[in-house]
Formats: C-alpha cells, sequence, structure tokens
C-alpha cells in the first residue's frame, strides 16, 4: 500500500478507469426513473409510521432492489458507477468505506482497487443482499449501521457518500456540517472524500439541495477540493483531507 507521501503526488491525470463514452442512458433506463421514484414515494410513506432503518428495510422487503441499482437492463446506474471510478485517481487505495452502501455495487466496483472495502448501510436487509451478491470477492465486508453513530479505528484512504445525504433526517446546513466533519475524521491524511447526489437542471429544488450539501462540504477548512464534475443527473466532488 502506498504511503501518505505518496499518495499526494500521485498523478491525478491517471484514473482508476477511463471516463464512459456511451449515451448516459437508454429507452429502458425510463424505467429505472420510474422504479427510483416509486421507491422514494414509498420510503417516505414508510417513514410517516417508522424510523431509523425500519421504512429502509421495510422498504427493501418489498421489493428487492428497490431502485435497480444491480439490475442489468438498466444502463444508467451501471454507466454512473463507471462514470465515478474515472474522477478517481489511480493510486493504491488501502481501507475503503462505502457509507450508505445498499446492495453494495459499487463497493464491488471498487474491491479491485482497494485492499479492503467496507459497506455501510442502515437497513440489514441491505446489507444481508450485499453480502449475498459480494460472496466472491475477500476484500469486501458489510455492516449494518447509521452514518450518524458509525465509528472506526481504522482510517481510511477513500471515503464514499453516493446518494445519502438527502434522506438523512433533520436535513440542515449545520447536520451536513456534522455529517462533514464525522466523515473527515474518518480520514488519513491526504485520504480522498467522494460526495455524489442527484443534480438534474440546477433550478429544480433537488438540484438547489445537492448544490447546498456540496458547498457545505467543500467550505470545511479540513478539506481541500481537487475536483468536481457535473455528469448527466449527477453532481461529484472530490475532497482531500489536508
Amino acid at each position: 500500500m502506498s504511503n501518505n507521501n505518496t499518495r499526494r503526488s500521485d498523478d491525478r491525470s491517471a484514473k482508476l478507469a477511463g471516463e464512459p463514452r456511451d449515451f448516459f442512458m437508454t429507452l429502458r433506463d425510463v424505467a429505472f426513473w420510474v422504479r427510483s421514484a416509486r421507491a422514494d414515494a414509498a420510503l417516505a410513506q414508510l417513514r410517516t409510521t417508522a424510523t431509523a432503518g425500519e421504512p429502509f428495510d421495510r422498504l427493501y422487503r418489498s421489493i428487492d432492489d428497490p431502485y435497480g441499482t444491480a439490475l442489468p437492463q438498466f444502463r444508467y446506474q451501471r454507466r454512473k458507477y463507471r462514470g465515478l471510478l474515472s474522477l478517481l485517481p489511480k493510486r493504491s487505495y488501502g481501507d475503503v468505506l462505502d457509507m450508505g452502501c445498499g446492495l453494495g455495487v459499487f463497493s464491488r466496483a471498487l474491491a479491485p482497487h482497494a485492499d479492503r472495502v467496507l459497506g455501510i448501510d442502515v437497513s440489514l436487509r441491505a446489507v444481508s443482499q450485499a453480502r449475498s451478491l459480494s460472496t466472491g470477492f475477500g476484500n469486501l465486508h458489510f455492516e449494518q449501521g447509521d452514518i450518524h453513530s458509525f465509528d472506526s479505528p481504522r482510517r481510511f484512504s477513500l471515503v464514499v457518500l453516493a446518494d445519502v445525504v438527502y434522506y438523512l433526517l433533520p436535513l440542515t446546513d449545520v447536520s451536513v456540517q456534522t455529517i462533514a466533519a464525522k466523515l473527515t475524521a474518518l480520514l488519513e491524511p491526504g485520504g480522498l472524500l467522494l460526495l455524489v447526489n442527484h443534480f438534474f437542471f440546477a433550478v429544480d429544488r433537488r438540484s438547489r439541495m445537492t448544490r447546498r450539501i456540496h458547498n457545505v462540504f467543500r467550505a470545511s477548512s479540513d478539506l481541500a477540493v481537487v475536483a468536481e464534475h457535473r455528469r448527466a443527473f449527477y453532481l461529484a466532488t472530490v475532497l482531500e483531507r489536508r
């Protein structure tokens, strides 16, 4: 595993993967967006009668892969994960944390580039499915946990927070600052944080919230912005612990 000095001096032009060149979606992906919207609506309803991880467990019990992240017929999500790899510097990653890993699709994509990958999700049902889907990966481990209470003696060379923050309640600048500080403390010096959230047309409510979330992370005095990328329907910011 590379030491911290090597990490800081790596060639930022070399990435873990090439940027995808195919079109970002097909007609089949219309069903992907419908599926995701229905999952969010169902989750919102479930949250009126349950708290913490229980609404997510109920959602994953009602339908396997409610967001369609692992379904092969949908190009968008598979292409998105390839795109995220293309934003990360090519280096030797030690311990990687995928916070809010869901079914572990991106955790599995990261596994060949890391010594160990730990996936954390608030839903025990999702964690169970992630384990079943990852039996061939010896360096992958999944645990049920909450972003608010998670802690680890490890310090990670990469922390991924993808499509998670806008599901947190309450969602305020203060709560996002708290999450940013918590995840930063889990990074080793020179470690990277990959923050990803939906971003559509900049003027819609969800996109404005994404911009606000990313601005809070960017404002942290303990994080330096390495790069920010706007792609089809998402915004990705790469930050480095000072």
